[in-house]
């Protein structure tokens, strides 16, 4: 199981961050389509500190056209020498509608055809395959020479899926090459619902499990002082929250019998109220979304939680801690 961690930094900060990152032990980093760009930082990190894997995590795909993608993956797969891993995800209806601008319907459909579309892209430079791809949302029929980077000596970049609903984490299992499982995940959700749609895809692929990849992001909480512990508590409650008052993430809250939150905090959040959103998360709700103990405990906790199942495990730990503290976790966990 490879570690992967947070990458935040903009431009100007990504060269240093990514060296701390490697000197806590991280395996591979993976940055969030948030307030800059997901992909330019990554170009650093990978100069910086090439012993690591770069990921996103997800960048956004629909308001990007397959062949953009592509040509911004290829790149990075050559510059990393093969340690870019491509992680895409569909977004929610209003933010690709009002913030993107851009046509959302039929997300778990259009997202199987994007895939496909990029994966058409991918065999035309790497096997030298005649660009055909037509299909309902996108064609993709012209490719001369002036335009094909040609093979790619570290072979195309693995593509993983951000997917929370049962048909787009089919899809996952269907055409990617893994599976990003959402940090509001609990683990009712993921054995009752993500995993077994997975399986559902790879049979209808005719893969096994061997042939993808599940990166799983764990939120998790700790600190080296009771004060530190209720501070991160605190910064995980409004995150939570947030994220529960998402009409689209109420599947896990439904695993773990919290279905009836989901409609109140969308509300409050519809009337501005962001600040109350965390009031409403209790210690049961923050036992079945996050991994919550002392340093020394929580690479057990997640190695029993998680171990069974993560090829790749996301810490996502959105507060200020020591950097010796999560040297120490991550060390325990690969031991």
């Amino acid at each position: 199981m490879k570690i992967d961690g947070p990458f935040y930094a903009q431009l100007g900060a990504a060269a240093a961050e990514a060296e701390r990152l490697a000197e806590i032990g991280y395996d591979g980093v993976y940055t969030l389509e948030g307030s800059w760009d997901p992909f330019l930082p990554l170009a650093l990190a990978s100069e910086h500190a090439p012993q690591l894997d770069i990921a996103t995590g997800i960048a956004v795909a629909f308001p990007r056209n397959p062949m953009h993608l592509a040509y911004q993956a290829w790149d990075l797969q050559t510059f990393s020498k093969g340690r870019f891993l491509l992680g895409i995800g569909s977004q929610v209806k209003a933010h690709i509608e009002k913030r993107f601008g851009v046509e959302f319907s039929s997300p778990a459909a259009r997202m199987r055809e994007y895939i496909q579309a990029l994966k058409a892209i991918f065999a035309c430079w790497q096997q030298g395959e005649r660009l055909q791809f037509e299909g309902k949302y996108y064609h993709h029929t012209l490719m001369t020479p002036m335009f094909n980077p040609g093979p790619n000596a570290f072979g195309p970049p693995p593509v993983l899926l951000g997917a929370l609903g049962p048909l787009m984490t089919e899809v996952a299992g269907e055409v990617a090459d893994g599976l990003i499982v959402h940090p509001f995940n609990s683990l009712p959700f993921l054995t009752g619902s993500a995993l077994p749609a997975v399986e559902r895809g790879l049979q209808r692929a005719g893969r096994g499990r061997s042939d993808f990849t599940l990166q799983i992001n764990a939120i998790v909480i700790t600190g080296e002082s009771a004060a530190a512990r209720a501070a991160a508590t605190e910064s995980v409650k409004g995150l939570l929250g947030f994220y529960a008052s998402t009409p689209a993430y109420r599947p896990p809250m439904e695993a773990v019998g919290y279905a009836d939150l989901q409609p109140e905090l969308n509300r409050l959040s519809k009337e501005g109220r962001w600040q109350e959103l965390g009031e409403h998360i209790d210690d049961a709700f923050l036992e079945a979304f996050t991994t919550r103990g002392e340093p020394g405990e929580i690479a057990g906790m997640l190695r029993h939680k998680y171990g069974a199942h993560a090829d790749r495990l996301a810490i996502y730990a959105p507060y200020a801690a020591p950097d010796e503290m999560w040297k120490s976790v991550i060390a325990d966990l690969k031991s």
